[in-house]
C-alpha cells in the first residue's frame, strides 16, 4: 500500500461542515443541518455524523445520505487500542452504515470510550497515557480498522481536564501517525485543554509536528473554570469559542497543506447563535477548500 503522504492527495477537499449525533436535534432549538445547508451551502459541505453502532444513524443523518451530500464518520464507541473492541460483528456493522453514508473517511477520538466491555457504555471519554508504550496498540487498532473499511481512519485528540504521561500531546500523536501511517485529526479545542492544563502558551510544540498528516480541523465552543487553582476548560459545544481555540485553528490552518475540511461542532444551537463560528472558519480555509 502507497504511504499516507501518497493516498492523502485521493482524499476530496470537502470545505467547511458541521456535526451531527444520534438524535442531536431533541433539544429545542438545536440546528437542522439541511436547513443550515440550504440557508448556507458554504457554512455546511459536509455533515460529520457521531456513530454508536448500538444505534445506529437518526433520521438527519439518513436525510443527508439520502441526498448523496458529503460525510464524514465520527466513532463513538471503541478504544482503538483493545482489539477485543474490533471484532467482526462490530466492524460488520460499521462497513453496513458506511455504505448508508458513504463517508470520505473514518474519524474518532482516541482515546478510552468505556473501561471493560463495549456494551456497558460510553461516553467516559478520557485521553490516552501519553506514553511511549500506549502507541503501538493503538497504531495496531488503526491499522486494523482502516483494512477492514477500506477507508482512511484519522485519530482525533481526545478532551480532558488532566492529562497522564510524559509526552506533549502532539508529540504522541505525531508518534501515532507515523506508527500508523495515517492522517491525523486536530480538535483545536481539546488542544487548547491540554495546553492550558498543562500551562503551555496554545502553540506550544507547534514546530516539528507532521502537519502534511492534519487532514481534519475541529473547532467548538468552551468555557474556562478555575476550581481551587486548577484551570481547565470545559468543551460546551457552545455558541463562544475561547481565544486560544481560534489561535491554534489559525496557525494549524496555516501550516496544514493537505487539510481537506474544517468542521464546526455545535450541534445543539440554534443556527442564529453559531453563524459567526462558520463565518470566522470559513476564513481559515485556502481558497480552493472554501
Amino acid at each position: 500500500m502507497p504511504g499516507f503522504l501518497d493516498r492523502v492527495v485521493a482524499l476530496p477537499r470537502l470545505g467547511l461542515g458541521v456535526s451531527t449525533e444520534y438524535g442531536a436535534r431533541r433539544q429545542d432549538g438545536a440546528l437542522d443541518p439541511l436547513e443550515l445547508r440550504a440557508a448556507r451551502p458554504d457554512f455546511a459541505g459536509f455533515l460529520e455524523v457521531g456513530v454508536e453502532v448500538a444505534k445506529g444513524l437518526d433520521d438527519d443523518a439518513r436525510a443527508w445520505a439520502a441526498r448523496d451530500l458529503p460525510t464524514t464518520y465520527h466513532f463513538l464507541d471503541i478504544n482503538l487500542d483493545d482489539p477485543r473492541d474490533l471484532d467482526d460483528d462490530w466492524l460488520a456493522a460499521v462497513r453496513e452504515l458506511a455504505g448508508v453514508l458513504r463517508p470520505a473517511w473514518l474519524c474518532g477520538d482516541a482515546g478510552l470510550w468505556h473501561f471493560g466491555r463495549r456494551d456497558r457504555g460510553h461516553m467516559l471519554l478520557l485521553p490516552p497515557i501519553l506514553v511511549p508504550a500506549s502507541i503501538a496498540p493503538m497504531a495496531d487498532g488503526l491499522r486494523a480498522l482502516r483494512e477492514a473499511t477500506c477507508l482512511e481512519v484519522l485519530p482525533e485528540n481526545p478532551p480532558g481536564a488532566a492529562f497522564v504521561g510524559d509526552l506533549h500531546l502532539l508529540d504522541f500523536f505525531a508518534r501515532l501517525a507515523e506508527a500508523a501511517d495515517t492522517g491525523l485529526l486536530l480538535d483545536c479545542a481539546h488542544l487548547a485543554m491540554f495546553q492550558r492544563a498543562r500551562g503551555h502558551a496554545p502553540l506550544t510544540a507547534f514546530d516539528g509536528f507532521p502537519w502534511d498528516r492534519v487532514v481534519e480541523l475541529h473547532i467548538a465552543g468552551g468555557r474556562l473554570h478555575d476550581e481551587a487553582g486548577l484551570p481547565w476548560i470545559e468543551d460546551d459545544h457552545g455558541p463562544e469559542v475561547l481565544p486560544d481555540t481560534w489561535q491554534i485553528a489559525a496557525e494549524a490552518a496555516r501550516r496544514a497543506p493537505n487539510l481537506k475540511a474544517i468542521l464546526v461542532e455545535c450541534e445543539r444551537n440554534p443556527i442564529p447563535a453559531v453563524l459567526p463560528i462558520f463565518a470566522r472558519a470559513r476564513a481559515l480555509l485556502a481558497p480552493e477548500a472554501a
